[in-house]
C-alpha cells in the first residue's frame, strides 16, 4: 500500500475541524471565518492539544490559492463601471475615512514604539473594513433595505480599491526597505497603465468569445474556463511585477462585465469556499497564544483604535458629504472593523520578511474582535444618535441638516465639463493601446524576427511598419476624431471665451499624437528619422488615409462599447419587465377581438382571483388608465399591463395572445418605482386605500419589503409600517410627488 501524503492528512484534519467549529459559530449565530481562524489556531504548531499539521509548506501554498480565488470573487462583485457609479457621497466618505485611519493607524503604532515598516503595515491593516462581515451583519440584522447601507456599500467598493492600491505600494516599499516618492509615483504609473491596458483588452475580448463560445459553454466548461482565465492573469500580473491577488482581482473586474458575470460567480463560490477555508485556517496557523497574552495590550489600544477610529471617521465623511446625522452614524458603526484584505496586507509582511513577528497575530486579535463587536455596533447606532441630539447644540443639529439637504441637490453638468472628460477618456485608452503595441514591438518582435532576418535594419524597418499600420486607426482616434460635435458647436458658438481654449485642446491633442508615434520610432531609429517619419505619419493618417481609418476606428469603438454595456443592457431589458426583488414581473398584451370576455369588467372576470394577477394598466389609443378600478370592461385591441410571478402569468397567458414586451409607448408611459415609508411620506399608520397612493400617481401597490420579508399583491387593507419599501407601477413623476417637503 502506497504511503498517504502528509498534505492529504493535513487536509483532512484541516477541514474537518473547520467544519466542527463553523457549526459550532453558525449554531451561536456567528461569522464563519472566525471559526476558520480559531479553527486554525486549534491545529496549528502553537497549539499543542490537538493533533497539528505536518506539511506546513503545502498548506501554504493552498492558502495562497486560497487568497486568488478570494480576490477573484471580490472583483466579480467589483466591476470597474460599479466604481464609476458610486455616488459622490460614497467617494467623499471613503476618501476621508481611508486617510485618516491610515494616520491614525501609523502614528499609533509609532506611539507604541514600532519600527517604521511596522507603523506603515498597520495604517493598512487598520483602513480596510470587512465586506464579508458586514454583509452578513446586514443580512442577519434585516438592515440591506435602510438607506444608509448603500452609502456603506458605496464606500466598501472604494475600500477595495485603495486595498489593491495599497498592496501595490506596500509591496513596493518591502521590495525598496524604504518609503522612496519616485518609486512609488511610478509603480502607481505603471499600475494604472496596466490597469487600462487589462481592462480595455479584456472588454474587447472576452464579452465577444464568451457570445461566441456560449452554445458550447455549459456549467463545466464555463467554470474551467473562467478559472483558467484568472489563473492566467495572475501568471501575466507576476510577470510584470504585481502580485498575484492583483492579478486575480482584475480578471474578476474583467469578467463582472460580460453576460456570464452571475453564472461564474455561483459557479466559482463553492471553490472559493473551499480554498478560502484553508487560507482563513493557515491565518489561525500564524496565531502564537504567547504573543497575543504579551501584546494584550496593543491588541486592545488598537481594537479600541479601529472602533473608535472608523466610527468618528466614517460618521465625519458621510457628514462632509451631505448625508444627515442619523445616516452618518449608521454607516460609522457599521464599518468599525478589519477583514479580509487586512489579513492579506498583514500576509505581505510576513512573506517579504519586512515586518515584525508579532503584527500578523495583534492583527487577526484586532480582526477577531471587532468582528464580535460589529453587530453590536451597528445596534448602537440609534441610541448613539439619539445621545448626540441631546449633547450637541440645537443650532450645530440645524446646521447639520440644513447642509444635508442643500447638498442633495442635483448639479446639471455643463458642456465643458462633459467634453474635456470625453477627451480625457479618449486620449487615455488610445494612448495605452498604443504604448503597449510599442512595448510589445520592441521587447517581443524586434528580438523575434531579428533571430529570423539577421537584418537589424530590414527588421527595424519591418517593426516601425507594422505597428505604425496597427496605431493607424488609435492615431485617428487621438489627433483627428471629432469629439461630441454637437457639444463642441454649442462651446465654439454660444461662448465668448471657449474658440481659445477649444484651439488649444485641438493642439495639445496632436502633440500628445506625435509624441506617442515618436516614442515607436525612437526605439528604433536616430532622432532625425524619428522625426521625419513622426511628421509622414501624421500626414498619411490625417489626410491620405483619413475616411478609411475613420470607418475602421469607428468599427473597433463600436464593438467596445457594444461590449463594455451589453451586460447593463441585458439587465435592463429583464428589469423593465421584473418586478425586483420578486420572480414577478410586468407583461403586457394586446386583447383579441375574438376574446370570449370582451365587454366584461376586471370584477366580473375576477382575474387577480384565479391566477394572482394583477392589472397594472389599460392602454386604449393614446389614453392610459393606471390602476383601472374594478368596473374598467376590457375592449378589443386594449393593450392591458399585467402583474405575476412566471407561474402566473403562464397560466393567464392561455386566455389571451401576448404582446411583444417592451413596446416604446409602454415604456414611456408606464414604470415600475420605489418609496420609503418614512417622515418625508408620512404613510405611516394607513392602510394602502387611506394613503390615496392610487389617486395620487395613478399607480398601483403591486409589492410592500418589509423587515427583510416581500408582501407581492398586497391587499388594499394592508397596514404601511415605517420604514416599508412600497413599489409601485404607475407614473414616476406622480409617484416621486409623494415625498413631501
Amino acid at each position: 500500500m502506497t504511503h498517504l501524503p502528509n498534505l492529504i492528512k493535513d487536509l483532512a484534519l484541516i477541514l474537518g475541524a473547520a467544519g466542527v467549529i463553523t457549526l459550532f459559530f453558525k449554531r451561536i449565530k456567528q461569522p464563519v471565518v472566525l471559526g476558520y481562524i480559531i479553527a486554525g489556531l486549534l491545529v496549528g504548531p502553537n497549539f499543542k492539544l490537538f493533533p497539528t499539521i505536518v506539511d506546513i509548506e503545502g498548506i501554504k501554498i493552498w492558502a495562497e490559492i486560497g487568497v486568488v480565488f478570494l480576490l477573484f470573487t471580490l472583483g466579480l462583485e467589483f466591476s470597474f463601471k460599479k466604481l464609476l457609479k458610486v455616488g459622490g457621497s460614497a467617494a467623499i466618505t471613503g476618501v476621508t475615512e481611508l486617510s485618516f485611519m491610515m494616520l491614525l493607524g501609523f502614528m499609533t503604532a509609532q506611539l507604541l514604539g514600532w519600527s517604521n515598516m511596522d507603523s506603515i503595515f498597520l495604517g493598512g491593516i487598520i483602513a480596510i473594513s470587512s465586506t464579508t462581515i458586514i454583509f452578513r451583519a446586514f443580512d442577519e440584522l434585516g438592515l440591506k433595505t435602510k438607506q444608509f447601507t448603500t452609502l456603506v456599500l458605496g464606500v466598501l467598493v472604494i475600500e477595495d480599491l485603495v486595498a489593491i492600491l495599497l498592496m501595490v505600494m506596500l509591496s513596493t516599499v518591502s521590495v525598496s526597505q524604504q518609503f522612496e516618492g519616485t518609486q512609488l509615483f511610478f509603480s502607481l504609473l505603471k499600475l494604472i497603465f496596466f490597469l487600462c491596458l487589462w481592462f480595455v483588452m479584456g472588454i474587447f475580448l472576452l464579452p465577444s468569445f464568451f457570445k461566441r463560445a456560449g452554445k458550447l459553454l455549459n456549467s463545466e466548461t464555463l467554470l474551467i474556463v473562467s478559472i483558467g482565465l484568472c489563473l492566467g492573469m495572475v501568471a501575466l500580473a507576476d510577470q510584470f511585477g504585481f502580485s498575484a491577488a492583483l492579478g486575480a482581482f482584475i480578471m474578476g473586474s474583467i469578467l463582472a462585465e460580460t453576460t456570464q458575470s452571475h453564472k461564474i460567480e455561483n459557479l466559482v463560490t463553492s471553490v472559493k469556499n473551499l480554498f478560502g477555508a484553508i487560507f482563513f485556517v493557515s491565518v489561525g496557523m500564524l496565531i502564537d497564544p504567547q504573543i497575543l497574552l504579551e501584546y494584550a495590550g496593543p491588541v486592545l489600544i488598537l481594537t479600541a483604535t479601529v472602533i473608535l477610529g472608523k466610527t468618528i471617521f466614517v460618521s465625519t465623511g458621510a457628514l462632509f458629504a451631505g448625508r444627515s446625522l442619523k445616516q452618518a452614524v449608521q454607516a460609522g458603526t457599521s464599518m468599525s472593523q478589519i477583514g479580509e484584505f487586512s489579513f492579506i496586507i498583514a500576509s505581505m509582511g510576513v512573506a517579504f520578511n519586512v515586518t515584525s513577528s508579532y503584527l500578523y497575530p495583534i492583527a487577526v486579535g484586532v480582526s477577531v474582535i471587532t468582528t464580535f463587536t460589529t453587530p453590536y455596533m451597528i445596534k448602537l447606532a440609534e441610541p448613539l444618535y439619539n445621545l448626540l441630539l441631546k449633547i450637541l447644540p440645537p443650532k450645530w443639529i440645524d446646521s447639520l441638516e440644513t447642509y444635508s439637504s442643500s447638498s442633495q441637490i442635483i448639479k446639471t453638468e455643463n458642456n465643458w465639463r462633459r467634453l474635456l472628460r470625453f477627451y480625457l477618456q479618449t486620449i487615455i485608452l488610445n494612448g495605452v493601446i498604443m504604448i503597449a503595441m510599442t512595448l510589445l514591438i520592441v521587447k517581443f518582435a524586434e528580438p523575434f524576427l531579428n533571430g529570423y532576418i539577421g537584418n537589424p535594419l530590414a527588421t527595424k524597418i519591418i517593426c516601425a511598419v507594422v505597428g505604425l499600420i496597427a496605431m493607424a486607426p488609435f492615431i485617428w482616434g487621438i489627433s483627428v476624431k471629432k469629439m461630441k460635435k454637437s457639444m463642441y458647436a454649442s462651446l465654439w458658438l454660444d461662448q465668448k471665451y471657449s474658440k481659445g481654449p477649444l484651439v488649444m485642446i485641438e493642439i495639445a491633442r496632436n502633440i500628445i499624437t506625435v509624441l506617442l508615434i515618436g516614442f515607436l520610432l525612437r526605439q528604433l531609429f536616430s532622432l532625425p528619422v524619428t522625426i521625419a517619419g513622426t511628421f509622414l505619419v501624421m500626414i498619411i493618417v490625417g489626410v491620405i488615409f483619413r475616411q478609411r481609418l475613420q470607418v475602421f476606428y469607428h468599427r473597433i469603438e463600436d464593438r467596445f462599447l457594444q461590449n463594455l454595456h451589453e451586460k447593463e443592457e441585458l439587465e435592463k431589458n429583464r428589469t423593465k419587465s421584473y418586478l425586483s426583488p420578486w420572480d414577478a414581473h410586468l407583461t403586457s398584451y394586446v386583447i383579441s377581438p375574438h376574446a370570449d370576455f370582451i365587454g366584461k369588467t376586471l370584477e366580473e372576470l375576477q382575474w387577480r382571483e384565479k391566477y394572482g394577477i394583477n392589472v397594472a394598466f389599460i392602454e386604449r389609443g393614446n389614453i392610459a388608465k393606471f390602476a383601472p378600478s374594478r368596473t374598467e370592461q376590457i375592449f378589443p385591441f386594449d393593450n392591458i399591463g399585467v402583474i405575476g410571478t412566471d407561474q402566473q402569468l403562464l397560466a393567464f397567458s392561455q386566455l389571451i395572445v401576448p404582446f411583444e414586451e417592451g413596446a416604446a409607448d409602454e415604456k414611456e408611459l408606464v414604470e415600475l418605482d420605489k418609496i420609503l415609508v418614512d417622515e418625508h411620506t408620512r404613510l405611516k399608520g394607513l392602510t394602502i386605500r387611506e394613503s390615496g397612493i392610487r389617486e395620487k400617481t395613478d399607480g398601483l401597490v403591486v409589492g410592500i419589503e418589509r423587515k427583510g420579508e416581500r408582501i407581492l399583491n398586497p391587499s388594499s387593507h394592508t397596514r404601511l409600517e415605517w420604514d416599508d419599501i412600497v413599489w409601485i407601477v404607475g407614473n414616476r413623476k406622480k409617484i416621486q410627488q409623494l415625498y413631501q417637503p
